[in-house]
């Protein structure tokens, strides 16, 4: 097998941390991206507040764009727009732009945990738990 020298190697990994979604998997309108895969409608940008794990649910259910009608989504969900190509942020710069390298919450609770739920991270894809009384953002879903 061919080895790559260190220029094909640096020309290589910047390819692989740019790889975006197909084209047309996503439409964005609105303020929103309707994911064309999954059939799910994401909020495109985020406020800048961080929020507990409670207040992720009040957030998304008061948010108003586009119609309304949003929640928080649970891990599963949330991970279909992690992009395995992408690293720091691992998501769809194009569709979600200024997407910070971090946790999200989901509304998937720790199971046998008190107090426990799941995060999301936009760093590498991880999902891990953490206390809900954290604070980090939130992506809204309908």
């Amino acid at each position: 097998m061919k080895r790559l020298g260190s220029i094909g190697a640096v020309v290589l990994a910047a390819l692989w941390a740019r790889a975006d979604a197909p084209a047309g998997r996503y439409t964005i309108a609105n303020g929103t991206v309707r994911d064309n895969q999954t059939m799910l409608t994401w909020q495109q940008t985020l406020d800048a507040s961080t929020v507990s794990w409670a207040g992720a649910s009040t957030y998304c259910m008061s948010l108003v764009l586009d119609g309304g009608g949003f929640r928080v989504p649970s891990a599963s969900e949330l991970q279909t727009i992690v992009e395995e190509g992408r690293a720091g942020p691992s998501i769809d710069a194009t569709a979600f732009p200024a997407t910070p390298a971090v946790g999200f919450w989901t509304s998937s609770a720790q199971r046998n945990v008190a107090g426990s739920a799941w995060l999301v991270s936009f760093d590498d894809g991880e999902v891990s738990p953490s206390p809900t009384s954290t604070l980090a953002p939130v992506r809204c879903v309908r």
